[in-house]
């Protein structure tokens, strides 16, 4: 068996590094309570639909369904991204604790959509079938 070029074992592990992040249940989890410590105080209700949404997302997760539940966080993780870049933010306020969360929140929200989107779109749905726990 030959030897795959080192270039080729990057690119493999960067693409499945990106699919395993994507079904993982821990991210959508820990977008869902950065979101709540943003948006509880002063409570905004728009915001506050993202985390039960994600948190579902986690459950359908643990429950076997990865790929959809990776598109599902892509998709949310995404809608969120665009509307948290609409409100603007002072610059000195980017850099105080608040400010901190949010671009901590951003940041997480782009690796959703891209680790969850990679994850969705290269999920074998036959393999998912077979490790799916039936109750």
């Amino acid at each position: 068996m030959a030897e795959k070029p080192p270039e080729e074992k990057a690119k493999a592990t960067a693409i499945q590094s990106l699919k395993t992040w994507g079904e993982n249940s821990f991210p959508p989890t820990l977008l869902a309570s950065l979101i709540t410590s943003i948006h509880a105080r002063p409570f905004q209700a728009l915001p506050m639909l993202f985390p039960p949404l994600l948190l579902g997302s986690s459950y359908a997760n643990l429950q076997g369904y990865k790929i959809d539940s990776a598109g599902f966080t892509a998709a949310w993780s995404a809608l969120y991204f665009v509307l948290a870049q609409r409100r603007k933010q002072k610059f000195t306020s980017k850099f105080k604790l608040r400010g901190a969360i949010r671009g901590a929140t951003l940041g997480l929200c782009a690796v959703n959509v891209v680790g969850c989107g990679v994850a969705y779109a290269f999920g074998s749905r036959e393999q998912e079938a077979k490790n799916r726990r039936v109750w």
